[in-house]
């Protein structure tokens, strides 16, 4: 069983070019799961799925912009694996004509795990949890298994990641949502410390694809965390960026993200010119 959830968008959620910021879609994701265990599990289960798990990877395809508007968007979520300790969730945001046909704005797959954070570690699922999670599944084929490169020090390439207090959760964890921001951040830090600003020469870059795996809960502190980013790929329109988020030596977490070159005046994918080059 599918459910469908109608999620606003506001004027906060866009970027410098009208769009809606590929950060902010992940809160509308967050907020569908959600609303999708209190209405189809509406007991002590629903907080439990809804609340007390945590997020173990994200799959975010970004299809096609999304601008500010008044009437909300669509957001379809269902179950697409169980297993002993985790679960497969598959997203679309979309809107549909009076004809059925669909515009798609994301797709994406989470995979999520019970967690007792009294005592900071994953769970089983309970025989009711599984239950309640069969009657929304639709089986699929299994989240892709993550490729990773090796880290690479570049100038411009380390950020301190300062975790602000709103950042977190009533469970002291940094929100899955939060993890997009300080990679962004991080990629936008890059990103001008090589001079190819976002817009320059008549191009600007826009996110296709990211992949994060979550780690290790990142909790509130004082001190900074490191998060390491490098270009991995530069293909002909294309530009992958990877970034490792560290507690000294330790991996706290990994995304990839797919940049595509795009022409300002044409709105097309095009050629990453030399002079704009993102390998370092």
């Amino acid at each position: 069983m599918r459910h469908v959830y109608e999620c606003p968008v506001r004027w906060a959620d866009l970027d410098l070019l009208g769009h809606v910021n590929n950060v902010t879609y992940v809160d509308y994701l967050q907020e569908a799961r959600v609303d999708l265990f209190r209405t189809h599990a509406p007991d002590a289960r629903a907080d439990d799925l809804a609340e007390g798990v945590v997020v173990v990877r994200h799959e975010v395809t970004y299809v096609s912009s999304l601008t500010f508007r008044f009437e909300p968007v669509l957001v379809e979520c269902w179950v697409t694996e169980i297993r002993r300790a985790s679960f497969t969730m598959a997203y679309e945001i979309y809107d549909e004509d009076e004809a059925g046909e669909r515009t798609v704005y994301l797709r994406a797959r989470t995979v999520l795990t019970p967690f007792v954070f009294a005592h900071e570690r994953p769970r089983r699922l309970r025989p009711d949890e599984v239950s309640a999670l069969e009657n929304l599944l639709e089986p699929d084929e299994p989240v892709r298994s993550a490729t990773w490169s090796e880290p690479v020090e570049i100038d411009g390439g380390d950020y301190p990641v300062h975790v602000r207090f709103s950042d977190v959760d009533v469970y002291g964890h940094v929100n899955n949502v939060k993890y997009f921001e300080y990679f962004q951040e991080a990629r936008i830090r890059l990103l001008t410390a090589l001079g190819r600003e976002d817009g320059s020469g008549g191009m600007h870059l826009v996110v296709a694809q990211t992949d994060v795996d979550y780690k290790v809960p990142i909790l509130f502190r004082a001190q900074p965390y490191l998060c390491r980013t490098w270009v991995s790929h530069v293909g002909r329109t294309s530009a992958v960026f990877e970034s490792v988020m560290y507690d000294d030596d330790r991996v706290l977490a990994r995304a990839r993200v797919v940049l595509v070159c795009i022409d300002t005046a044409t709105g097309r994918p095009t050629r990453v010119p030399d002079q704009f080059r993102l390998d370092a």
